[in-house]
């Protein structure tokens, strides 16, 4: 089963309900190297029916110091692919990443924060 990373929205019960219709298990996990940022929400309508003016995102700035606490999940290969289409809409990508706990993990980034990298450390 592939492991997803979520820091942001993935970790709220009713965007897990809407995206798999069920309640996802998961445990604590971190992105060292990496720091917390935002996305502006340019479209003034997707932020007044979010509620809220940035998505949560983060980047890799290479530092043993800084980390993006969140979830790691274990979801099927096709949850997998109800997140991309989920996280698409937001121009978020899907990246391989190392986690503190040593395991490996899908997240997804922000088009602009990934650049052209395809994994992180």
């Amino acid at each position: 089963m592939p492991l997803l990373f979520s820091y942001g929205t993935l970790q709220e019960e009713n965007v897990q309900m809407s995206t798999f219709g069920r309640r996802l298990q998961g445990r604590p996990d971190e992105l060292v190297g990496h720091e917390p940022s935002r996305v502006r929400i340019e479209d003034p309508q997707e932020a007044a029916r979010l509620g809220k003016t940035h998505h949560a995102n983060m980047k890799y700035n290479g530092k043993e110091d800084s980390h993006v606490s969140g979830m790691a999940f274990e979801i099927t290969d096709a949850e997998l692919a109800e997140v991309d289409n989920y996280e698409a809409a937001f121009f978020y990508r899907r990246v391989v990443a190392r986690l503190a706990s040593g395991r490996q993990a899908w997240v997804y980034v922000h088009d602009d924060a990934a650049g052209t990298r395809r994994t992180f450390p």
